[in-house]
Parts: C-alpha cells; sequence; structure tokens
C-alpha cells in the first residue's frame, strides 16, 4: 500500500487592488509625504527674491531721505524720494509679471510706502520751512502723514473691489512727489526760503497733498496699459519727448507733471458729475 502523502495546505494569498497599500510600499509613501508635507511649509514660509528686494531699496531711499534731512540736505533728500517713487513702480510691475504677488509683498510694500511716502516727504518739508510756522507747521505736516496711513489703508481694504483704471484719492507717491519736488525746485532755483510766500504756500501744498489722498477723487492708475500689447508709432515718440522735457530741467518738468496730475483727479470728477 503506498504510502499517504500528508496533503499541503494552500498559502493563503491577499489581494491589494491598490499597490499603494501593500505592506512593502507603505514607508516610502509615507516618506513622500512627509517630505512634500515640508516642502509646502517652506514655499509657505519662504518669499519672493526680486520684487521684496526693490521694495527694501525704496525702503532705504526713505530712510536715506530723512537723515539727509536731518543733517539739513533737503535736495539730496528730495531726490531720494524720486529714487523710491522709481523703486516702488518697479516691484509691483515685476511682481505681476514674474508671477510672484503675495499677502507678504503687499504688506511689505505698504509699511515701505508709509516711511518712504509718509513719514520722510513730512519730515522734509516740515524741517525745510514749515518748523517757522510754529504749530501751523507741524500740524499740517501730520496731516499730510495721517492722509497717507488713510490713503494706505483703504488701498489694501478695498485692494480687489475697485475699478483698476482708477485709484481713489491720490496715490502716495505723486503726492510725496508733489513735496519732493517742490523743495527740489526751490533750492534749484536759489529761491530763499525766507521768502514771505514761500511758508504758507508749502502749508497749503502739504495740506493739499494729504487730503486729496484721502478723498474719494479718481486719479488715473494706468493699469489699464498691458506692456504685452502693441501701440501706435506715436505713443513712442511721445515718451522719447516726455525723456527729453524732464532731462532738460527735471526740478521743474517733474514737479509741474505732478501738479497736473494732482489736479487731474478733480477734474475728472467735476466732469464726471457735469455729465450726471
Amino acid at each position: 500500500m503506498a504510502a499517504f502523502k500528508a496533503r499541503r495546505t494552500r498559502a493563503t494569498v491577499t489581494v491589494f487592488p491598490n499597490a499603494a497599500q501593500h505592506p512593502a510600499n507603505r514607508e516610502p509613501s509615507r516618506q513622500y509625504d512627509a517630505y512634500a508635507g515640508r516642502a509646502r511649509r517652506f514655499r509657505h514660509r519662504g518669499i519672493y527674491l526680486l520684487p521684496n528686494a526693490l521694495t527694501t531699496a525704496a525702503l532705504f531711499c526713505g530712510f536715506f531721505a530723512i537723515v539727509r534731512a536731518m543733517n539739513a540736505h533737503f535736495e539730496t533728500a528730495a531726490i531720494a524720494i524720486f529714487f523710491a517713487i522709481v523703486l516702488d513702480g518697479m516691484d509691483g510691475r515685476i511682481a505681476r509679471m514674474t508671477k510672484t504677488q503675495s499677502a507678504f509683498g503687499e504688506q511689505y510694500d505698504s509699511l515701505s510706502d508709509m516711511v518712504s511716502f509718509g513719514a520722510a516727504p513730512a519730515l522734509i518739508m516740515y524741517e525745510w520751512v514749515l518748523k517757522g510756522l510754529g504749530r501751523w507747521g507741524w500740524i499740517a505736516a501730520f496731516v499730510y502723514c495721517a492722509g497717507t496711513a488713510l490713503r494706505l489703508a483703504r488701498f489694501n481694504s478695498n485692494l480687489h473691489a475697485l475699478d483698476k483704471r482708477f485709484f481713489q484719492g491720490l496715490p502716495c507717491p505723486a503726492a510725496a512727489a508733489l513735496m519732493a519736488g517742490f523743495v527740489w525746485l526751490v533750492i534749484d532755483n536759489r529761491i530763499s526760503v525766507k521768502v514771505a510766500w514761500l511758508p504758507w504756500f508749502a502749508l497749503a501744498l502739504t495740506l493739499y497733498a494729504g487730503i486729496t489722498m484721502a478723498s474719494s477723487a479718481p486719479f488715473y492708475s494706468g493699469k489699464a496699459l498691458d506692456m504685452q500689447h502693441r501701440v501706435p508709432f506715436g505713443v513712442l515718440l511721445l515718451v522719447v519727448v516726455a525723456f527729453v522735457l524732464v532731462s532738460f530741467d527735471p526740478p521743474r518738468m517733474l514737479f509741474g507733471l505732478f501738479i497736473l496730475y494732482g489736479l487731474s483727479g478733480y477734474a475728472v470728477w467735476i466732469w464726471r458729475r457735469w455729465r450726471s
């Protein structure tokens, strides 16, 4: 009789419908998830270098203007404000072109604007000519500084709710250009600060800039212009002519251009009221 052979027990095979559920694949998957989580947290903590570097440069120009004004170098301080204006316009454009906008960049830009276009112009004007008017001088400087803060706060809160073609109120860089442009114009033309009308005109200009920033007058923003679209050849000629005129006499031309821009908002407001 043949020897009886023991029956082999069939091994039980577990089928995993998803390969990631297999015990051999679970550990690498967990390691990858942990790595991806750390990478996401790093991206959230990181900041974009180029636009924030330009914002830092604009902030430096504003701080440099304050230091120069404290040492009675008012012409250099005024020119530093214009450098801050150029840098402030560049950081926003570059951030939009490179798609590197961030909430951190928006807040950092506002704080930089408060220093460069709020505190710095107010201090320059006060140390230059408003100090001699006593309490009226520092009150006017404070009105300008407060107008800048209100303008920035309203812009940040209404960032996604307004017509992109127009600013609500005079932009802070334009207001700073009015203040710095007037200082540069007077010093470049060697007009004495002891002239009777000069302190009161400076006081009126400071109050006008501060109140207009907090107003609701519409000022053209220029954001509707798309740099990637073609324009007529005449537009390029106008740009060349503008550069030539500004380079011919920068103090007069810049102050004149910003005076026209500072009045344009009220002109548009009156035109809209008349049309309606």
